[in-house]
């Protein structure tokens, strides 16, 4: 299969929106409801820095809303001669929804991801959504062991998120933030971390196999989850947690880039 250029350009161009579109969005969320307060010990953010105030913020996020909308119909442009209109339909209405969670996360007079329920939103947009609707655009069909990567990558992006909450998990209590961890309580967030992550290796070993991919591209982004588990259970304070999202973060992708590697030596 052929790679379609403007295709992949325009899904890395609209991801990059959301991804922005999300931060600004929490940025400026989290500091009308008071998780972002003096009780915060990780880094500053934004608004919660005095950097910018909540107003252009707002508007900042108004901006990027627009920016992920105008890049994702161009990207269903290009994409329509693969898909056709009953795909473009269905990934139009997928894409208003995934503005609208990265919004609603923290924004809005009952904000989803301080009922708990961020770490489902980041499974199904940053995994399922992700990864099925990326390989969708490129081939016009789905196929059935793509689930694979897309769960594996979903638990992926839900761990740097329970990361993010564990080392909040103070300021979140006080705010009234009940994410997982402050549900869990620490010790136990800390096992749900480690569920995470060994569902995601052993997913993406099976795709591996089922796919005649070499192992061999696995061990290094593996080695890096298991070191990165074995800080997590030492981890205690904000200084320990903190890094880890970082090393987390970066393994993933090391992991996406020896996915990658993997297929084209194959090929």
């Amino acid at each position: 299969m052929d790679l379609n250029v403007s295709i992949a350009v325009f899904t890395l161009l609209t991801a990059l929106f959301l991804q922005i579109l999300s931060n600004l969005a929490n940025d400026y969320g989290d500091s009308i409801h008071g998780a972002d307060s003096q009780h915060r010990k990780g880094p500053k953010r934004a608004v919660q820095a005095g950097v910018i105030s909540a107003e252009p913020m707002k508007t900042a996020v108004i901006l990027f809303s627009i920016l992920s909308l105008i890049s994702g119909i161009l990207l269903l442009v290009f994409a329509y001669p693969v898909i056709e209109l009953s795909g473009i339909i269905s990934l139009f209405v997928l894409g208003l929804f995934a503005i609208a969670a990265a919004i609603l996360y923290t924004n809005g007079k009952r904000p989803y991801g301080y009922l708990g329920l961020g770490d489902i939103s980041v499974f199904v947009f940053f995994g399922l959504v992700a990864v099925l609707g990326t390989s969708y655009l490129q081939i016009g069909e789905f196929k059935s062991d793509i689930f694979y990567p897309a769960i594996t990558f979903g638990l992926l992006s839900v761990g740097v998120l329970n990361v993010n909450n564990m080392r909040d998990i103070e300021s979140d209590m006080i705010a009234g933030k009940y994410s997982v961890p402050v549900r869990l309580g620490i010790e136990k967030a800390k096992i749900y971390h480690y569920n995470l992550l060994v569902a995601a290796v052993i997913l993406i070993s099976i795709y591996f196999n089922n796919n005649e991919l070499s192992l061999v591209f696995l061990l290094l982004p593996f080695a890096a989850f298991l070191l990165h588990l074995m800080k997590i259970f030492k981890a205690k304070t904000v200084d320990e947690f903190d890094p880890q999202l970082k090393v987390l973060s970066l393994s993933s992708f090391l992991l996406c880039l020896s996915l990658i590697a993997s297929i084209v030596f194959k090929a």
